[in-house]
């Protein structure tokens, strides 16, 4: 029974690293064992070393969100503290819990007879039991923070490196001598950092804020691991590199859209996302169908041939496209709300990204009701009003 499930591991072993499915025609593993430059060429136990980084960046994620971001947030006027605690109540509690967080006119009568309480004040506290559920403004804003540091650190990062990278200036160079193209220190450091911070996205996402697209960014991070790790362990490390850095350029900058929204600079909030809103576009929906999906789908077809990874890695790729549609319709929605309302709206992908103190259509006429949120997340600065424009 031993023998026989060892050879059943070791069969599934040899199919799952296949040189016919990896590698192109006439070439195998022990042609990428040589030294080559540098680091030598990518190796599939490289990609071993990602899970500790990963911890790592975790770890350091906390730290940073602790002792910098939380000092930041502080600093901008954003108050540690949750959303108003709706008064206990049995009946409506049970309500909520069972049956509905927003109870029609015919409930709220049925209920307002049941308490002898007034309708607003039952709506009021549907309100505020709904935001009980909700994070605080501070710990977004430590989020987000944490995210702009490292996308604008690796943007910066990775257009120096390419910067001095034959295809960054010509995307032919992408396929000129495949496989056989040396790993060197900054590339595979780039690639591992990479990897290794949407691994920690990909746990990381349980315990984050929870949005509507919760499942589209679930396919997102998986999507990108499985790009990142083919284009490493075939090889296709220098397409990877470019297109690694087109999605940094635009990610940043939501970020920092996300903590000026936050810290209720909305007029630096709007032009962040303007600025964010046409970079998305460019690089997302003209650079990378245009350039990225042209060297890959077709200039590689024509230098190197098709082969069983280069099927998957190109489903991937377009994968990845279909995710950006849907991502630019949306963004497209909200520009559309902000150029109807002279504002940013509030993000149709997130439940829970509205302020700490949502507006329910009607308003309490009574404090706290009608005041603004502790955390400062009510804005009525000519700007923001009664919707607000939610992070990604």
């Amino acid at each position: 029974m031993a023998t026989a499930a060892a050879g059943l591991l070791g069969l599934l072993w040899g199919w799952l690293w296949s040189e016919r499915f990896w590698l192109p025609q006439n070439v195998s593993w022990a042609d990428l064992e040589g030294p080559g430059d540098g680091y030598g060429y990518p190796r599939a136990q490289h990609i071993f070393s990602v899970f500790p980084v990963a911890a790592g960046i975790f770890s350091v994620r906390l730290l940073f969100e602790r002792f910098i971001a939380k000092p930041c947030a502080l600093h901008v006027g954003i108050e540690d503290s949750g959303p108003y605690q709706a008064q206990p109540n049995a009946i409506l509690e049970k309500v909520f819990i069972s049956i509905t967080k927003y109870p029609d006119k015919k409930r709220l009568e049925g209920l307002s007879k049941q308490l002898d309480w007034d309708v607003r004040k039952i709506q009021c506290w549907f309100r505020h039991r709904r935001n009980q559920d909700k994070p605080p403004t501070l710990t977004k804003f430590c989020e987000s923070m944490w995210r702009f540091t490292f996308y604008l650190c690796i943007f910066c990062y990775g257009i120096r490196f390419l910067w001095l990278s034959p295809w960054f200036w010509d995307i032919r160079q992408c396929w000129h001598g495949y496989p056989f193209q040396p790993l060197s220190r900054g590339l595979y450091y780039y690639y591992i950092m990479e990897l290794a911070f949407y691994w920690s996205l990909m746990f990381s996402q349980f315990t984050d804020i929870k949005r509507k697209d919760f499942l589209i960014m679930f396919m997102h991070h998986l999507v990108t691991i499985g790009l990142i790790t083919f284009s490493y362990i075939n090889n296709m490390v220098r397409v990877g590199t470019l297109i690694m850095c087109l999605h940094d350029a635009s990610d940043f900058l939501l970020e920092a859209a996300k903590l000026a929204n936050y810290a209720k600079y909305q007029r630096l909030c709007d032009t962040l996302f303007v600025i964010f809103s046409a970079v998305f576009m460019v690089t997302r929906l003209g650079i990378y169908p245009f350039w990225i999906l042209n060297t890959t789908l077709f200039e590689s077809w024509e230098m190197i041939g098709p082969y069983a990874s280069w099927w998957l890695f190109n489903g991937l790729l377009l994968t990845l496209q279909v995710l950006h549609v849907i991502w630019s319709y949306l963004i497209a929605r909200i520009a559309f709300k902000a150029l109807m309302r002279g504002k940013v709206s509030k993000d149709d992908r997130s439940d829970v990204e509205s302020s700490s103190e949502e507006e329910d259509g009607t308003t309490c006429t009574k404090s706290p009701c009608d005041s603004s949120s502790s955390n400062g997340a009510n804005w009525v600065n000519g700007h923001m009003g009664g919707s607000y424009w939610a992070e990604e």
